[in-house]
């Protein structure tokens, strides 16, 4: 069993900043990748920023990149999620999400945290 804890979200205004967290904890054997995707309302699903927990390698969605910041924890099991000069298109529920092999298994499974809305408006 593994699960997804996920904080940080809330209200903003405009130019402001939050920081979201996802903790995975249960039956995990090793993470290869977590990541970071949003979901606004109408819209698809979305990839917002992933790394990689073998060399630390990151990526972006073209809309976030320069204002947002991913990082991990390897020890706490623990992503992160920098967000910086927010904007009313930053509004949705992020989801995290992590590519992990469990323990109870020994097999290669996507996790999937509970969401955490950001609402950016003034």
């Amino acid at each position: 069993q593994v699960q997804l804890v996920e904080s940080g979200g809330g209200l903003v205004q405009p130019g402001g900043s939050l920081r979201l967290s996802c903790a995975a904890s249960g039956s995990i054997f090793k993470i290869l990748r977590m990541g970071w995707y949003r979901q606004a309302p109408g819209k698809q699903r979305e990839l917002v920023a992933g790394i990689t927990t073998s060399d630390g390698r990151s990526t972006y969605a073209d809309s976030v990149k320069g204002r947002f910041t991913i990082s991990r924890d390897s020890a706490k099991n623990t992503v992160y999620l920098e967000m910086n000069s927010l904007k009313p298109e930053d509004t949705a529920d992020y989801y995290c999400n992590v590519d992990l092999v469990t323990y109870s298994t020994y097999s290669r499974m996507d996790s999937w945290g509970q969401g955490t809305q950001v609402t950016v408006s003034s």
